[in-house]
């Protein structure tokens, strides 16, 4: 008996290994899961799973908007330490400025490190098939980020036209000017023989 069976109380449900739900009750029966089971879920602006032209991957510079909202929130305590200055112990004050610093540090961090994104995934595909100087058939793209300012970076993997493939290469190239961060070509140590 698992965990989850001995906490689960009657007449809940679970799913079992093969993707349905499981009553335990006496005249329950077995079921396929549903959307309304499903507690985890990726932001609908990062689901591509409905997509059908291209995907567009979400702009980096939406961090600015959080530290706007920092910022207002710092202009709010220093307000609030303002209108009541006189009024209230030295303490409270001053903690209405320390938050309002704090909170204006964490905004202007939040703002610098909101880089607009100008290279997509293809341009840094281009970036890189250039830079390794063979033929490329597979190729994968991700997005990372690097340094204190969280630069968005892309990390492209590469695969030669060949089958099967020779050689692979991993490219890095800045998702702000395109240009290449590192980069590496290796001899494919996969064996792909049996596939």
């Amino acid at each position: 008996m698992t965990a989850e069976e001995a906490t689960a109380p009657e007449g809940s449900e679970r799913a079992d290994g093969d993707g349905h739900l499981e009553g335990d009750g006496p005249d329950t029966e077995t079921r396929p899961l549903t959307s309304e089971a499903i507690r985890d879920a990726l932001p609908q602006d990062l689901d591509s799973g409905g997509v059908t032209g291209p995907y567009m991957f979400p702009d980096n510079n939406r961090r600015r908007i959080p530290a706007v909202l920092y910022w207002a929130v710092s202009a709010a305590c220093v307000t609030t330490w303002f209108l009541t200055r006189d009024s209230h112990p030295v303490l409270v004050n001053a903690g209405f400025l320390w938050a309002a610093a704090g909170l204006a540090v964490v905004g202007a961090y939040s703002f610098v490190a909101g880089w607009d994104l100008n290279i997509d995934e293809r341009d840094a595909l281009v970036v890189a098939v250039k830079q390794v100087g063979f033929p490329v058939g597979h190729a994968s793209a991700q997005m990372g980020w690097r340094g204190m300012l969280s630069r968005p970076t892309w990390r492209i993997l590469l695969y030669e036209a060949e089958d099967p493939p020779t050689q692979r290469g991993l490219v890095l190239v800045d998702g702000v000017d395109g240009s290449v961060v590192e980069w590496f070509v290796e001899a494919n140590p996969e064996n792909w023989d049996e596939l």
